[in-house]
């Protein structure tokens, strides 16, 4: 029972892709990530290079996996305690795992890898997967309506995404290429109001039967309005349309008032994770 840790993409999803995919909520993220990787190159999440590993358990079998793309944290999928041990004295020897940015792990794992790094940390981040168990529409309906964005928005998104990255902490630029991506299967929504684009509503691409929604983000002058619920609805029904059967979210467990509109629009909790960064 070991993990292996590796550079190549290729070796990786021939090992750890059919265990991953087996929970395609859960992992989702570690999914749209590899995912990015394939069509994009090893350059598509920044400049360093991402490296991948999986858990081999007993009787050979495969049972989870996890990937890096440096400056991002490590992104560790639903592993047994065992595994998460074993990674735990690995943080100190692999030279893959040397200079690691943080770790995004279910909350407990989290917790006993922070004890294990031999280096204090923190909890940069707790956030909770949402999925989708029957979509309710908000009320009151906020003033306006939902369109697809398109090429002509690119400038707009970019500016916005710049700034959901700012509020949010995420490493890196709006990347244009996602932008245009997610444009080709209609996987951006705004929501207008008076002939303007008050807020926006991403979902990625469809991967394993799940879409997840995000990023989600309102100008601060148009907050409170009921916007971003309004324009989530709509990119929820679309994600549904673009073939997903499990729509999901992730919300920041700091902010009760997106956390209220998710469970408003009838997300569920599935579990909750933390992001330990150095201290």
């Amino acid at each position: 029972m070991t993990w292996t840790f590796t550079s190549d993409l290729a070796a990786y999803l021939a090992a750890a892709g059919p265990a991953v995919a087996a929970d395609p909520v859960a992992n989702t993220v570690l999914l749209t990530v590899a995912d990015g990787l394939e069509r994009r190159g090893s350059a598509a999440y920044g400049s360093g290079e991402p490296f991948f590993g999986w858990w081999t358990g007993a009787g050979g079998t495969v049972a989870g996996g996890l990937l890096c793309t440096p400056p991002f944290p490590l992104l560790l999928s639903s592993v047994p305690e065992e595994a998460v041990r074993v990674l735990g004295a690995a943080l100190a020897t692999e030279p893959l795992l040397a200079g690691l940015h943080g770790i995004n792990a279910r909350r407990p794992d989290a917790q006993a890898l922070a004890e294990a790094w031999g280096r204090p940390t923190r909890i940069a981040e707790e956030i909770r997967l949402y999925r989708l168990d029957g979509l309710v529409a908000p009320d009151p309906a906020p003033a306006g309506r939902a369109r697809l964005a398109a090429e002509a928005d690119l400038p707009l998104l970019m500016e916005w995404i710049e700034r959901f990255n700012a509020e949010a902490g995420v490493p890196g630029s709006a990347s244009e290429a996602v932008l245009r991506d997610r444009l080709s299967y209609g996987g951006i929504l705004l929501w207008e109001h008076e002939g303007a684009p008050v807020s926006l509503a991403s979902f990625n691409r469809p991967i394993g039967s799940a879409a997840r929604v995000g990023p989600v983000y309102t100008p601060p002058g148009a907050r409170g309005r009921g916007y971003a619920a309004g324009v989530t609805h709509a990119a929820s029904e679309a994600a549904y349309a673009a073939g997903a059967s499990e729509v999901l979210l992730f919300t920041d467990l700091a902010n009760p008032t997106s956390n209220g509109v998710y469970l408003r629009l009838g997300y569920t909790p599935v579990e909750d994770r933390a992001e330990i960064v150095p201290a």
